[in-house]
This record gives C-alpha cells, structure tokens and sequence, in this order.
C-alpha cells in the first residue's frame, strides 16, 4: 500500500503538466495603454483548483491563462512552489480591476506574493504579458460571465 501511495505520489504531478491551450475556455479581456488583448483562462474555483493552479505545468499558450475566482475580497497571497514556469500574477478587485502585478515571477519559489488590497480575482498569464501588453495597476479586465456561476463546469 506504502508503494502505491508513494507512486501516486510522483506520477500524480505528471497528469498536470499538459499545456494549457485556451483554445475552448472562457475570455478575459484585459484593456492596456496598448490597447486590448483577450486571454482564454481556466477557471479555478473550488479549493483543490486554487491550491494547485498552474503548478507543474510546463507550458502556457501566450494567449492562455489561469483565472482564480475567490469568494470573497481579502488580502491574496500566492507563491510559485511547484510551478516551473515563470508568470505574471495579475491581482483584480471585485469590479476587475487590477490592484497590482507581480511581473515575472521566479519558478519554485516559495517567497511571499502579495496583493496590494483586497483581491477578489487574480490572473495568471506568461511572464512578461503584462509589460507587453501595458497592463498594470488601473486596468479594467472584463471577466467571462464563468467566473460569477457558483458552480464548476
């Protein structure tokens, strides 16, 4: 029994490190200084999907992303243990609009990301996305109607 557990344990992560296409998940539309860009998201909701989000993933299409629906507006703090891609975590109030980013952050660290308020939301794209696409503190997002359903899909 040992064995099994400790071979699930390993493979386990294995079944996560599919690419995320975002060829058939909700839009995220995010309003830069250059202009407008939509993402296709996974939508991450029940606690299991929160806790794992992108980890072990080894790819990201650069028009896909994660979209991390929290039900309530709280300080958010995130790390990158486990994620082996580097990312911009985008941090949304409750209207989707960006309250800061943590650019590019660092793979497999364990350090403290932070919100700069109450997020409600938070949005993780590729590094660098947000720079590229003038994408900071002020932006509106407009959020996919998924992300206000009480239910996953």
């Amino acid at each position: 029994m040992m064995r099994v557990a400790a071979l699930l344990f390993f493979l386990l992560p294995l079944t996560w490190t599919a690419s995320c296409t975002g060829s058939d998940g909700p839009l995220v539309t995010l309003h830069g200084t250059r202009g407008e860009i939509a993402v296709r998201v996974e939508i991450a909701r029940t606690r299991e999907a929160l806790s794992r989000g992108l980890m072990w993933r080894t790819e990201l299409d650069a028009d896909a992303g994660m979209l991390f629906v929290f039900g309530d507006s709280a300080p958010r703090t995130f790390w990158m243990k486990n994620t082996p891609l580097p990312l911009d975590i985008l941090f949304l109030d409750e209207r989707g609009t960006v309250l800061n980013v943590a650019a590019s952050t660092t793979p497999y660290s364990e350090a403290p990301i932070r919100s700069a308020g109450p997020a409600h939301y938070v949005l993780e794209v590729n590094a660098g996305f947000a720079a590229k696409h003038g994408i900071g503190s002020g932006a509106r997002v407009e959020l996919p109607t998924e992300a206000f359903s009480t239910t996953d899909k």
